[in-house]
Parts: C-alpha cells; sequence; structure tokens
C-alpha cells in the first residue's frame, strides 16, 4: 500500500443532501421511481415518504452540496495540508469549479491520485453520475472508463482496511477510535446533513464537518499505509 508520495494524494469527501426539500415537493412521477428504487432497502412497515431522509444518499434522488480537497504540500520545513472547499446550494456551479481545480496543470499533470474513505462505492460514481446529469464533462482525474484496474488513481481507505475483506465495512469513525485519532463525527453525521442543509440552511456547518473528515482521513491514510505522518498547518482555501 506505500509507494504513494503524500505530496500526490488528492485528499477527498463529499456532503450530499436529498434533491428536494420534503417528500411532498417531489414530482408524482419521481416518487413513484423512488418508491420503486428502494423497495428492498427500506425494512417492513417503512413507508417510501419515510425513507426520503435518505435520498442523498442516491445519486438519481440527492445532490452535492459540499466537496473538500485536501493536498500537503512543504513550505520550508513545515508541511501544510491546503484543504479547497466548494460548497453551497447551486450544484452545478459548485461541480464546475471543482471539475476546473482537478483539471489544473499542478495536478492533473502530477500523477495525482484520489483519496476518499469508500470513495469507490460512493465519493467517486456519486460525482460522476451528478456531473453528467448536471451536463458537464468529468475530469480525468475521476473518468476511469477503459482503464485496467490496476491503472486506476484511485485509493480508498475502507478498501485498505478490508485486506480483501468485501463483505466488511468500516466507518471513518469507527477507524479514528481504534487508531485513537480525534473524530470529525462529534458536531453532526452524515445522517443529519439532509437537515441541515435543508432545515437549517446552514451550509458553513456542512462544510466544516467536511473538512475535519479531509482532515481525519489524511491522517488515516498514513497509518493504514505505514506513512510517516508529518505535523502540519492548516491552511484553507
Amino acid at each position: 500500500m506505500a509507494g504513494t508520495r503524500l505530496q500526490n494524494i488528492l485528499f477527498l469527501d463529499i456532503e450530499t443532501a436529498g434533491q428536494y426539500p420534503s417528500y411532498k415537493g417531489v414530482p408524482e412521477h419521481i416518487q413513484q421511481l423512488w418508491a420503486d428504487k428502494t423497495q428492498y432497502q427500506r425494512k417492513e412497515g417503512i413507508t417510501a415518504e419515510a425513507f426520503y431522509e435518505r435520498a442523498g444518499i442516491y445519486a438519481e434522488f440527492g445532490k452535492v452540496v459540499c466537496i473538500c480537497c485536501g493536498i500537503f504540500q512543504t513550505k520550508g520545513k513545515e508541511s501544510v495540508l491546503i484543504i479547497k472547499t466548494f460548497a453551497g446550494e447551486d450544484e452545478k456551479k459548485l461541480l464546475k469549479q471543482f471539475a476546473a481545480f482537478v483539471s489544473q496543470d499542478a495536478i492533473s499533470k502530477k500523477s495525482m491520485k484520489l483519496c476518499a474513505h469508500n470513495g469507490k462505492e460512493f465519493d467517486y460514481p456519486y460525482l460522476c453520475r451528478r456531473m453528467l446529469v448536471n451536463g458537464l464533462k468529468i475530469p480525468s482525474l475521476l473518468n476511469i472508463a477503459g482503464m485496467k484496474p490496476w491503472d486506476v488513481p484511485h485509493l480508498d481507505t475502507m478498501e485498505m482496511w478490508k485486506f480483501g475483506d468485501y463483505k466488511h465495512y468500516t466507518s471513518l469513525k469507527l477507524l479514528a477510535a481504534i487508531f485513537e485519532l480525534p473524530s470529525s463525527k462529534e458536531d453532526i453525521d452524515g445522517s443529519m446533513v439532509n437537515g441541515v442543509f435543508w432545515r437549517d440552511k446552514n451550509i458553513e456547518r456542512i462544510a466544516e464537518y467536511c473538512r475535519q473528515d479531509v482532515i481525519l482521513l489524511a491522517k488515516i491514510y498514513c497509518r493504514l499505509s505505514s506513512t510517516d505522518c508529518p505535523e502540519f498547518q492548516l491552511m484553507l482555501k
């Protein structure tokens, strides 16, 4: 798992919410499609309307409300984790900004790899799907069509922790606990993002939660890859 320099990794986390504030605002034909999509995920007695609070986890029914990226840089003798945040109600705008950011020569031509927790099953495909829905071109760092598995520039800390056990799921919060790292999950968690976004209209709270996850992700990657994690300063952009 070792071999990738920290400076060549773009640590990534996204936060998502449902496309509508509540189930009542969902067009009728979409309500039926939602019911069909989730019929096997809903426990007995749970209606499609009650289950709609989880719409954000499905790219067909949710949208991206925040993306945070972290990159290590060395300034003199100090290491700096630079965190770039894209957040807001206008999904197409923030996706365009993110795509432009990862398409810069400094990133796209630097053999950069993405790293996310459960990124291969959630973050990466979610971003690609929402970009297509918004009529945007998928940036090369995300577009893996036609690539051989060993050429895909994507790292996933959950996959690293699985060690081939494909039935195993471990949250970022649990990894933080067993490695005795301060958890970023103490203010809100993923299940609360939809409410904080639509009810509280507090996008900055979501952005801060997302940034803290990126910091934690970088530390966990170092532990899983047997890489010395430098003491670093934070720089927010």
